[in-house]
């Protein structure tokens, strides 16, 4: 399987999961909703595990293939929370994100090579990035999340609950961003002979992971609940700069961690 059958997963997928966010609030419909939400799941999955063997390497290496198990895992995670927490409207917005990301696969899937470098022919490239990416809809998760909390704060409501929901999927998704960046000192040490080299991508996910551990610390504290929800939303932007605006710095153009 190649890129060119993309559109024919694409679109059932972008059906179901619009469908399933829009009939998630009916209370008639929500296990149809899910129903749904699991069929888009498995469709899109299905091109995946195509494109991985039609391309003879894990697609896990443009910014392209990592969008495709961006919109994968947030899905998953929307679903996940749901059954645990029963908010609907994480669901729902969980699964327009995805959508989007879809559609921007569709218009900018960004394919290059299928060959793999020799420093990326190793054992710590499929977790390294999967969970890096895990991680990294976890934490979009727990924005979406913020952002209700923000709004329920401004009509003088607290929800205890999805305070819960939002810090452990700070807790789980900042523990993915450590693994992975503990992965990748293992596998630079195997690869170059050092564990850190300050290299731009590396630099600003140590600055994306402070961002989240002193949420943590502001949220253990229990002051200031506004200002933790923003930092919140501040860390995901620290977090998409380093996935996706580090790529565009002049001094990482010779970096391994650019997508190309």
């Amino acid at each position: 399987m190649t890129w060119d059958q993309f559109i024919y997963y694409a679109i059932p997928t972008i059906l179901l999961w619009l469908l399933s966010a829009m009939l998630i609030f009916k209370q008639s419909y929500r296990k149809l909703a899910k129903l749904l939400t699991c069929l888009g799941i498995l469709v899109f999955f299905s091109f995946v595990i195509g494109l991985w063997i039609g391309q003879n390497r894990p697609p896990l290496r443009t910014m392209g293939e990592t969008r495709l198990w961006y919109s994968f895992f947030i899905s998953v995670v929307g679903l996940i929370t749901y059954y645990r927490w029963r908010y609907s409207w994480l669901l729902s917005f969980s699964n327009i994100v995805a959508t989007v990301f879809i559609f921007v696969n569709l218009l900018k899937p960004e394919i290059h090579s299928t060959n793999l470098m020799p420093a990326l022919q190793s054992y710590w490239f499929i977790p390294h990035v999967t969970v890096y990416i895990l991680s990294y809809a976890m934490l979009g998760a727990a924005t979406i999340t913020s952002f209700m909390q923000l709004r329920l704060i401004h009509q003088k409501k607290i929800d205890k609950n999805l305070d819960l929901l939002m810090d452990n999927l700070v807790y789980l998704g900042l523990a993915f961003l450590l693994l992975g960046m503990l992965m990748g000192a293992l596998w630079a040490k195997e690869a170059w002979g050092h564990y850190w080299s300050w290299d731009p991508k590396e630099t600003w996910a140590f600055i994306t992971s402070c961002g989240y551990l002193l949420y943590i610390h502001l949220c253990i504290r229990n002051k200031y609940p506004k200002l933790t929800l923003w930092l919140l939303s501040f860390s995901f932007i620290l977090l998409m700069i380093t996935w996706v605006g580090v790529n565009y710095l002049p001094a990482a153009q010779g970096s391994v961690h650019v997508y190309s």
